[in-house]
């Protein structure tokens, strides 16, 4: 990935209810816009260093979820269509039409109920790394989760050992050697002071889930070409899990990220970016 920090070529700190929104456009608006949605912990300057596997043929859409990076704290309950929502205000913001849309973790459900509200916005989907049924052991990661969050910092720096062990392949992590720890550190000093946005973004999952089985046929209305990208090694949410939600979506097709954990994205990314690409261009599954 590169070293040099890219700069935006727009930014900006949009209000959206009761919070304010961070968010940054890579490219002058010419052209296909890709927006990569964050996992749960991330910010915008995680994916700095792939912006060249997308760049120049197409423009590319960052932001933070609220209580993420540079995003505010408001301290209201979060929910997963409202946010979903507000990159609607966004793309009014920056005249985008339709955008690809790139969701990975917890992005991928945000991207999933985009789809469900707006697929009239979309040229493409694609998630990976989620689910989209109830699952027994996601409902106990979750939960567990949530104890970490909310037991001061000595458990939330327990956590990010543990969710640096359970989200990461063999390959990977013997690769990259001690650099595991520097990232692991980084994620503790951007979260540390912030783990109940972490508690309330987790919990904004609860709705979505329980709200599943009546708004499947909304799900199977999806006619947006879709891509879901499960990593073979993925011990947060199963391959097969995941395949669930490529017999749900109507025009999807289930691909399998071979020596990869649930970040393929950072594991693979040639696989990964090079799959989307076909996609992006086809815009066909």
């Amino acid at each position: 990935m590169s070293e040099t920090r890219p700069q935006p070529d727009r930014a900006e700190a949009l209000q959206c209810d009761e919070h304010t929104l961070y968010w940054e456009l890579f490219g002058n608006g010419t052209r296909e816009i890709v927006c990569l949605l964050n996992g749960l912990a991330m910010h915008t300057p995680a994916w700095y260093g792939f912006l060249p596997r997308l760049q120049p043929d197409y423009d590319v859409l960052l932001w933070d979820y609220p209580g993420q990076g540079r995003s505010s704290d408001a301290d209201v309950p979060y929910h997963l269509e409202r946010i979903a929502s507000y990159l609607v205000r966004i793309l009014d913001r920056i005249g985008a039409e339709r955008i690809h849309l790139v969701g990975i973790s917890y992005g991928g459900f945000v991207a999933l109920e985009f789809a469900r509200q707006f697929q009239e916005r979309l040229h493409t989907l694609a998630v990976s790394g989620i689910l989209l049924s109830r699952e027994t052991l996601f409902d106990m990661y979750e939960q567990l989760s949530l104890r970490f969050y909310a037991g001061g910092p000595e458990a939330f720096q327990l956590y990010t050992y543990y969710m640096y062990e359970k989200i990461f392949g063999e390959t990977f992590v013997t690769s990259i050697g001690d650099r595991l720890e520097t990232m692991r550190r980084n994620f503790f000093e951007r979260y540390k002071d912030r783990t109940a946005s972490l508690m309330r973004l987790t919990r904004a999952q609860d709705p979505f889930f329980s709200a599943l089985e009546s708004r499947m046929d909304a799900y199977r209305a999806i006619a947006t070409p879709a891509l879901v990208l499960a990593a073979e090694d993925d011990r947060v949410v199963a391959p097969k899990v995941q395949r669930k939600i490529a017999s749900i979506l109507p025009n999807s097709r289930f691909e399998l990220i071979p020596d990869a954990g649930h970040v393929a994205y950072l594991e693979r990314p040639d696989v990964f970016f090079g799959t989307l690409r076909k996609l992006f261009a086809a815009k066909a599954v």
